[in-house]
């Protein structure tokens, strides 16, 4: 029996939330107690674990949302499968990327003193937490790089005007918002076409498939090794782009070699349908969600905690004891609250990444995260940032609208077909559709060039292909999610940025202010 909405069972996650935040005050204020301003220092640090939450919950289920979708893993599997490589990725390498969030959006040299920069973090963390709250409530992928982004710079420059953004930074994250969805769901839509034409056009796909799968698999271990050496494994060893490139075309190499035997001995025994062959990209989609997730646990962390190490770092005024240096405890909110927000939260998210944009199964997902890496190496070649969420529903978006579009080239060209058949026997005509719809990608082009040889009636004119374009089009890719997604992307970050000069306002004239900056808790 279904319990009713008001159960407690119902409101559990927020008890964990809470009980969460509530353990980084006590923390704080055992480490602070003995510091002026350790009240500020307990509620910036609950802010940085508020930040953390939402961004769990809004962006780490993007990389095993496909998975999901897929029914690669179930729900609750996929969330502590990403949730554990997110914590590791937060903890052991997220120290390498904080200092663009605390140093590199804005010039603190710009703002004034200590008190000023630390209003600038507060309203930057706040607003960006309340909109990706807003986001994950409506189910909604946003940027989290983008929200940070747009709230340091709203409440930098109401304090210090124009001058104080560093635009050629934001100039280079707003080219990276028009590229980088493009980019990735090209890159997706070409390797789904590639793996038609190579697999599932092919008569024999089982035979086909044990050709073409171990160099897509050695395709993907080489983009991922590439991509972990740039993105997230900077603490363990830094890379430039070629040597990870080089690096990540030994691994997928070796992979490759080791993988093919098996590959070719399995697809000799499974059956010539699409399901067997979608079930050879289980193992490596799995693998490719704990890699994306370790690399976004160690990116991302930055946007929970950059803010908070840089009031941390603005909080020591002349006269007062500096605060002690706590690399790993900052680390720790990060590492736990990004992967607890998915694990509480991230369920709405996923579902949207999944399955609510277009369908999936497991050779798609494979094409969305392959193109994710693909994308950032590409990105990482001229040096624009990405958003690890722009370029995962990029591709999403690119696999859907490829899908409408061969969908309805097929149904056009049976169209032509009947047309052809007309005033023939019914039965002969089914039969050769049947013939052509078993047929390879190559044999239906050769049916048709002989049709075409023999019959005119297969030449549309411009009016009549239009027509049947119009007759025949599916719509595999939801337009109300397309439009409320892309609509958001376009808000999201002077959004951030207008909540964070409104509450910097707030903090600078309320009892706030007193509260925060003056006493010192």
């Amino acid at each position: 029996m279904s319990k009713p909405a008001f159960h407690p069972i119902y409101h559990a996650h927020h008890a964990v939330a809470l009980l969460f935040l509530s353990g980084i005050a006590l923390s704080a204020q055992l480490l602070f107690s003995d510091i002026g301003n350790h009240g500020m220092m307990i509620i910036a640090a609950v802010l940085g674990g508020y930040m953390a939450l939402n961004i769990g919950a809004n962006d780490a289920g993007n990389n095993i949302g496909p998975l999901v979708g897929s029914a690669v893993i179930g729900l609750s599997g996929a969330l502590l499968f990403a949730a554990l490589f997110e914590a590791a990725g937060a903890f052991l390498a997220g120290d390498e990327v904080i200092s663009t969030i605390k140093q590199g959006i804005v010039d603190p040299e710009q703002l004034g003193d200590s008190r000023t920069i630390i209003r600038v973090m507060f309203s930057a963390m706040l607003a960006g937490a309340v909109w990706l709250n807003i986001a994950t409530a409506t189910g909604t992928p946003v940027s989290t790089t983008h929200t940070i982004v747009g709230g340091v710079l709203g409440a930098g420059i109401t304090v210090g005007g124009i001058g104080v953004a560093d635009w050629e930074m934001i100039g280079a994250i707003t080219v990276s918002w028009l590229i980088s969805p493009l980019l990735s769901g090209i890159i997706a839509a070409l390797l789904l076409y590639l793996i038609k034409r190579t697999i599932t056009y092919q008569a024999k796909m089982s035979a086909s498939a044990g050709k073409a799968v171990p160099l897509l698999v050695g395709l993907m271990a080489w983009t991922f090794t590439s991509y972990l050496l740039i993105k997230g494994v900077k603490a363990s060893w830094r890379v430039d782009l070629p040597t990870a490139l080089v690096c990540g075309m030994s691994i997928g190499l070796g992979v490759y070699l080791i993988i093919k035997p098996n590959i070719v001995q399995r697809t000799a025994m499974l059956p010539n349908t699409k399901s067997a062959v979608n079930r050879l990209f289980n193992l490596p989609l799995l693998l490719a969600a704990g890699l994306l997730s370790f690399a976004h646990g160690s990116n991302d962390v930055a946007n929970a905690i950059g803010p908070l190490i840089a009031i941390k770092e603005a909080a020591t005024v002349s006269g007062d004891p500096p605060l002690p240096d706590l690399p790993a405890w900052l680390l720790m909110i990060g590492a736990m609250g990004i992967p607890l927000g998915l694990v509480l939260y991230g369920k709405r998210l996923i579902k949207t990444i999944g399955s609510e944009i277009t369908e999936l199964d497991q050779v798609r997902a494979f094409c969305i995260v392959t193109s994710v890496t693909i994308t950032v190496l590409l990105a990482s070649r001229f040096g624009l940032p990405v958003s690890s969420t722009h370029t995962a529903v990029g591709a999403v978006f690119g696999i859907g609208f490829l899908r409408e579009s061969l969908k309805t080239r097929y149904a056009i060209v049976l169209e032509m077909l009947r047309r052809r058949q007309a005033g023939q026997d019914r039965q002969v005509m089914e039969q050769f559709i049947k013939r052509f719809d078993r047929s390879s990608f190559h044999e239906k082009g050769r049916m048709l060039e002989q049709l075409n040889a023999t019959d005119n009636r297969l030449e549309l004119s411009n009016k009549e292909r239009k027509s049947l374009n119009k007759l025949y089009r599916r719509e595999l890719v939801k337009r109300s999610a397309f439009t409320r997604i892309l609509l958001t992307w376009v808000i999201t970050l002077p959004a951030t940025g207008a909540l964070a000069a409104l509450i910097y306002h707030l903090l600078e004239s309320t009892v706030i202010y007193n509260f925060l900056f003056n006493t010192g808790g």
